[in-house]
């Protein structure tokens, strides 16, 4: 039977738009499938939108600068504002591991060419207007970094996709690929069946659920992390900030925030232990914890008014690093799950790879780097990254 279309896209998050743009703008026809009522209503508006190449794995700094590239030069491209904010990252250290860590780290970062550097405790009040001062190490800045709309980018990402040639389908679940002789030739959905000779799994928290369809076990287990955003404030902090510490009250791991385009103050902390699941239901602790933190960081903010709170999850694999790449003994099947919560900070880098893949064009990435992305690789080599 001849193929609808030449690649079809499961997942209109922040990974399966900028594949569909991709895809859409190399002049391949495009059908995305989302059983969502509209495009990043998944994870996608769960995120807190910083976007940033200071990784510690030399696969997510290559996929970050092509992020922030993409995202940054996206008005100027097709003339939508989505809420880009330059202000760059900002790490403070205030004892003497944190301090260690980023030092380490600015060994590999700069040999990806990033402008990140250590700066004295001067320079990090400079950057953090209000910051405590009280033990303050200093810690590192990389003002190549921002923030972006999680809304505005899933919307304009659609939108160019579409402008492009790409369909969508909305509220329709995929319910079974459709293998034969080890090879995908498209997909089943609750209302029909699509051909196409390459599958691309951009699915998300589901994304392990649509490997299985094709025999394929992938760890990737979704974990439940919670966010919040202030009501606007007169503007006061460019980056965002994160503090690697772990919370005085056992509960937290990092505690990050920053102030978005509209002037928000938007923040988020990783829970301890980790909380395993799908429940997306907020929790009676976690403004207390993310209020203690934030006024322990930013001692002018205790007069803060929130306006919500809400919860998300992070697609975690054992090591940390993202599954991007063919997958194993399924020809045609193209996989870019398990992002680990940095799914719409490294979506578009993703999405330019997986088009790349799709297309038969060279990827972003070097091989030696993608291979550590590869869905074959052994999950359990290694730790998970420092720079969450």
């Amino acid at each position: 039977m001849a193929a609808d279309v030449d690649a079809i896209v499961i997942g209109a998050g922040s990974v399966g738009n900028p594949t569909a743009y991709f895809l859409a703008r190399e002049g391949r026809r495009v059908l995305v499938l989302d059983e969502l009522s509209a495009s990043g209503q998944g994870q996608n508006k769960a995120a807190i939108g910083g976007v940033r190449a200071t990784h510690s794995d030399p696969a997510k700094i290559r996929l970050g600068q092509e992020s922030l590239e993409i995202f940054s030069h996206w008005k100027e491209e097709t003339g939508t504002d989505i809420g880009w904010k330059p202000g760059g990252y900002c790490f403070p250290a205030y004892d003497e591991t944190t301090e260690s860590t980023l030092r380490t780290l600015l060994g590999v970062q700069h040999a990806y060419h990033l402008g990140i550097e250590w700066r004295d405790p001067a320079e990090i009040r400079r950057v953090v207007p209000g910051i405590n001062p009280e033990g303050l190490r200093g810690g590192t800045y990389s003002p190549g970094d921002g923030q972006v709309n999680p809304l505005k980018a899933a919307e304009s990402f659609t939108h160019e996709a579409v402008r492009r040639g790409a369909e969508y389908h909305y509220r329709e679940k995929v319910t079974d690929l459709l293998v034969d002789d080890h090879t995908v030739r498209g997909v089943r959905t609750d209302r029909g069946e699509y051909r196409a000779p390459v599958v691309i799994n951009t699915a998300g928290a589901r994304g392990s659920q649509i490997a299985r369809m094709a025999g394929l076990e992938l760890p990737v287990a979704p974990e439940s992390h919670e966010a919040g955003i202030s009501a606007p404030v007169k503007e006061f902090l460019a980056p965002l900030v994160v503090d690697l510490r772990p919370g005085p009250e056992g509960k937290t791991a990092n505690f990050y925030f920053g102030q978005d385009a509209d002037q928000q103050v938007i923040f988020c902390y990783t829970p301890r232990p980790a909380v395993p699941g799908e429940n997306r239901t907020s929790t009676f602790e976690f403004m207390p914890i993310a209020a203690a933190r934030l006024v322990s960081l930013i001692p002018r903010l205790k007069n803060l008014t929130i306006r919500r709170v809400w919860r998300g999850l992070y697609p975690m694999t054992p090591d940390g690093s993202p599954i991007v790449g063919w997958a194993p003994d399924v020809k045609g099947l193209l996989l870019g799950i398990g992002l680990c919560g940095q799914g719409f900070m490294l979506g578009p880098g993703v999405g330019r790879t997986l088009a790349a893949l799709a297309s038969g064009t060279r990827p972003i990435l070097d091989p030696d780097v993608l291979a550590t992305l590869s869905p074959s690789r052994d999950f359990y080599r290694g730790t998970k990254e420092s720079l969450r």
